[in-house]
């Protein structure tokens, strides 16, 4: 079966890097699945995963937002954060939860950022839910 390189890369350097039969990932404008050949395309990603489909075998990537770049032959990921599912840390996720929903709950004070404290808590459930699969 054909395939198509997949890279997903953070301000922090490389996360991923492979050949893959298919790629399925969230974009603002609603689930995409790339295969081999797909027209070019640019789209912004939202906090989810990107699946990886090779040989019947899924892995998955955490992003958190970003851009995805669609050539016929490669896809890039360029995402704010991203982590394989194999090395999240739950622990750490489950605290960043934790957090967020402590501001959100004291959003009543002035110096509490109900955006940034609603995305931290979206961030945080996409980590422990792809550490999950």
């Amino acid at each position: 079966m054909k395939t198509i390189k997949v890279s997903v890369v953070t301000p922090d350097g490389p996360v991923y890097e492979s050949d893959v039969e298919m790629v399925s990932t969230k974009a603002l404008s609603g689930e995409l699945g790339i295969l081999p050949g797909h027209i070019p395309m640019v789209a912004p990603l939202q906090i989810g995963a990107v699946r990886l489909i090779t040989g019947g075998n899924t892995k998955y990537i955490a992003v958190s937002g970003g851009l995805l770049e669609v050539r016929p032959d490669q896809v890039s990921i360029l995402a704010e954060s991203a982590e394989v599912s194999d090395h999240i840390d739950v622990e750490r996720a489950m605290k960043a939860k934790e957090r967020a929903e402590q501001r959100l709950h004291a959003q009543k004070q002035e110096h509490v950022d109900f955006k940034r404290a609603e995305l931290a808590l979206q961030r945080a459930i996409n980590r422990i839910t792809i550490a999950g699969k």
